[in-house]
């Protein structure tokens, strides 16, 4: 729940900068629109690449480890 209130807030700055940018509400709107989504795909893919992470960091310290002795 945090999350989500997190990301409608923010959503909704980014919707109130665009809005006093451009002063179109319409235009504002669809920056939101994009914002909202992309960031959730830019969070998805961030969380995949820390979880991925400590994967790979200990398969090439096995490797290096091996190359070393």
């Amino acid at each position: 729940m945090k999350g989500i209130t997190w990301r409608c807030l923010a959503t909704l700055t980014t919707y109130l900068i665009a809005w006093l940018w451009t002063g179109e509400t319409e235009l504002a709107g669809k920056i939101a629109a994009v914002e909202f989504f992309l960031k959730f795909f830019i969070y998805y893919m961030h969380e995949r690449f820390w979880l991925w992470l400590p994967q790979k960091s200990a398969n090439w310290k096995a490797k290096f480890s091996k190359i070393k002795a």
